[in-house]
């Protein structure tokens, strides 16, 4: 008997102290892109209908009762061979949200064969997870019947705090997957306070410019304007806060940073419906195709972090949509020049910490899963994203815009216009007005819209 999920539990207090429901039809290679193909070969045949008592049953000696038990037997080994064998490759997503919590390397290997078995390929056992899921997500495999009662019971069943996340909604959970951290459910404003998680900061401390002396010229920052008020986020301290609740310009801001992504936005967290009050945002410890998936403490409702839109909970169901106001990308020195009247967040946010930003760990691709991406553009190059008034969503590669607004080029698309800003860029109207633009590696921005046009060549 292997005693799985104990083990387990030491393993995540070591690291953490230093959807779419039953697609009928089969999957087909025509239906999707080729590069994907390509890649990740022809996807399985996709039974429709429910499943069968007996892999109902050895869903839940695997999926539950070994969570619920903390352990795993022969009756489990059993079970995850009849799941194998069943030939519905809809299972492999439950195998994948197990697989992410599975520390033991032969366990691991055994759940990534009973996946090779339902996907009719041989995936290896090297980095499980991350290949199972791949396949899932590229293949666009659907979730199998009843699919958010079995990750809910895994996920709260091994990590506290996601009871009211894990709820029904306009989110799809198969795309959700843990980020190795807890949730930051601290109440608002005791931020100060230490967590096991990535911790927010709430009303953060500030400084004008010229007492900032712990930042170098060439320091990035993240520079945002609201009513003439002007304030740098520097990104020492976003990529160890990825969160902050602030107020400038009389407006209430969140402003979550996805170091994944390369992606700092700002919401407006005000002037919502009557009796909606302002969400404190906060960072779950979930991610969704490696872009964090933030939440409101107060309600619990969860966010798309790139959209602004509330996916579950009270504020999905009041509709709330976040209203985005722009953050430009550019370094301390030209920010502070170009923006004199700047404050900058203080130094001691940074908790110490000199973050090594786009280090090794992903230098060869998100680490972790995000099945197919976009080829149009390598996975991590930088673009600035904007949507038009007609509701499409545009991205400016922006090494090339930078090139052709230095040339006093015009970049526009609909009723977008590019223009220079402190040394980055921002997308405004026809009238000048700002439109709420941002940032992003490419893999992410065209994951989140899929349709998006991409200039050059829009």
């Amino acid at each position: 008997m292997t005693r799985l999920f104990v083990p387990l539990r030491l393993q995540l207090m070591t690291v953490l102290s230093a959807c779419l429901i039953g697609l009928a039809a089969c999957a087909a290679a025509d239906d999707l892109p080729d590069y994907v193909v390509q890649e990740y070969g022809t996807p399985p045949a996709i039974p429709d209908g429910p499943l069968s008592p007996e892999i109902e049953n050895a869903m839940k000696v695997v999926f539950l009762d070994s969570v619920e038990n903390g352990q795993w037997s022969r009756d489990q080994d059993i079970a995850l061979a009849d799941i194998a064998a069943s030939g519905d490759p809809r299972l492999g997503w439950i195998i994948s949200d197990l697989l992410r919590f599975v520390p033991d390397p032969a366990l691991a290997g055994a759940m990534a064969a009973a996946s090779s078995e339902l996907f009719g390929k041989q995936l290896g056992a090297q980095n499980a997870w991350g290949v199972v899921t791949d396949h899932l997500i590229a293949w666009d495999i659907p979730a199998p019947p009843d699919y958010l009662r079995y990750k809910r019971a895994i996920f709260t069943g091994l990590i506290p705090g996601w009871d009211n996340i894990f709820v029904e909604g306009d989110i799809d959970w198969r795309l959700v997957s843990w980020g190795g951290v807890l949730i930051d459910d601290r109440p608002f404003d005791t931020t100060d306070e230490p967590c096991n998680c990535i911790p927010a900061a709430d009303n953060p401390p500030v400084l004008p410019a010229a007492e900032a002396d712990w930042l170098d010229d060439d320091d990035i920052v993240f520079g945002v304007e609201v009513n003439g008020e002007y304030r740098a986020y520097p990104r020492q301290i976003m990529e160890v806060r990825e969160m902050v609740n602030d107020t400038l310009g009389g407006r209430d801001l969140g402003i979550p940073y996805c170091t994944l992504c390369g992606a700092a936005q700002a919401y407006f967290t005000d002037n919502l419906p009557d009796g909606v009050e302002r969400p404190i945002l906060r960072t779950s410890g979930l991610l969704s195709r490696s872009n964090k998936v933030m939440y409101d403490l107060t309600t619990y409702s969860v966010f798309d972090t790139f959209l602004g839109t509330a996916l579950t909970g009270p504020l999905a169901e009041k509709g709330i949509e976040l209203e985005q106001a722009t953050v430009i990308t550019t370094d301390w020195g030209t920010w502070k020049t170009e923006h004199p009247q700047t404050t900058v967040l203080v130094e001691r946010l940074a908790l110490g910490r000199d973050p090594d930003f786009r280090n090794t760990r992903d230098a060869n691709g998100p680490i972790f899963p995000v099945g197919d991406v976009d080829p149009r553009l390598p996975v991590h190059e930088d673009i600035i994203g904007a949507i038009t008034e007609t509701g499409k969503a545009v991205a400016f590669q922006r090494s090339a815009a930078l090139v052709a607004l230095s040339q006093g080029q015009e970049i526009a698309f609909e009723n977008v216009r590019l223009e220079l800003d402190a040394g980055g860029i921002r997308a405004v109207g026809q009238d000048g007005a700002d439109i709420g633009s941002h940032q992003a590696f490419w893999f992410a921005w065209s994951q989140f819209h899929p349709d998006t046009v991409l200039w050059p060549g829009a």
